[in-house]
């Protein structure tokens, strides 16, 4: 388990569902992960809150005026400076889908897509720092961008983001960089995914703890998900690709120590 009260500088912090079913995504993911989902705050355009043990574990968004949902969960990197990354994202080829926007005193938001065409988000902190729990049970315990240009993206990460990182493997077979900042705790991964995704897909992953794999994977299909990839067993716990109803694709982990 991970507590903290603010995030690195370049680590993911949030994560929000852009979903076209608010209200089918507020039942499933509550009944999926244990989540308790709080009513749209028509404030912010109809945005809401999940809450696990009463506390903020993920964002979701229905339609944005005439912009239909996308079905997809975005991951959202801390930043001291979000003007300044801004900045620094386009000088190094990221298109800005939305610029840096206060959201009351919460904090400072971007979103932007990286050069590969991975969709992100970037947040300032205010008053809410985002994730304050991580590696439990309905929590976060991992993030990871699939990208198409694995050299591009740990250059721009470490450009954009600051982010310190160490690669894990550099073989044909397996290319992986991890956040590792100050030689600490690993936060995030970069996996070279040109072999099995298409130009321009490279996108970011959102792993969930849970308890059991096999068993949330039975429930995810009774309540309506699919499954991308069935449960296997690697060295870093057991985990499965799938999604919503709705189509949001997102992983469950099952931790090598649960």
């Amino acid at each position: 388990m991970t507590n903290r009260t603010t995030a690195p500088t370049g680590a993911p912090c949030w994560a929000d569902l852009w979903t076209s079913d608010v209200e089918g995504s507020r039942r499933f993911y509550s009944e999926l992960l244990g989540w308790e989902a709080g009513e749209p705050n028509p404030d912010f355009g109809g945005y809401f809150m999940f809450d696990r043990k009463g506390v903020p574990v993920a964002g979701g968004m229905g339609d944005m005026g005439d912009m239909p949902a996308q079905n997809t969960w975005k991951v959202y990197l801390a930043t001291d400076d979000v003007a300044g990354l801004v900045k620094r994202a386009e000088a190094e080829g990221a298109h800005i889908v939305v610029p840096p926007a206060a959201v009351a005193d919460l904090g400072i938001q971007a979103v932007l897509t990286d050069p590969a065409g991975a969709g992100l988000g970037a947040w300032q902190q205010g008053t809410f720092p985002g994730f304050t729990v991580l590696d439990e049970p309905g929590s976060p315990s991992w993030f990871e961008l699939m990208t198409t240009d694995y050299d591009g993206a740990v250059a721009f990460y470490g450009s954009v983001f600051g982010w310190e990182t160490q690669t894990l493997s550099d073989t044909d077979d397996f290319r992986y960089t991890v956040l590792r900042p100050g030689g600490g705790s690993e936060l995030a991964g970069i996996m070279d995914a040109g072999a099995f995704v298409a130009p321009g897909g490279s996108y970011w992953s959102v792993y969930w703890e849970t308890e059991d794999v096999d068993a949330s994977v039975a429930k995810l299909r009774s309540l309506g998900g699919g499954v991308t990839q069935e449960a296997a067993d690697t060295p870093y716990g057991r985990m499965a690709t799938v999604t919503d109803p709705s189509g949001a694709a997102f992983k469950l982990r099952q931790g090598p120590n649960s």
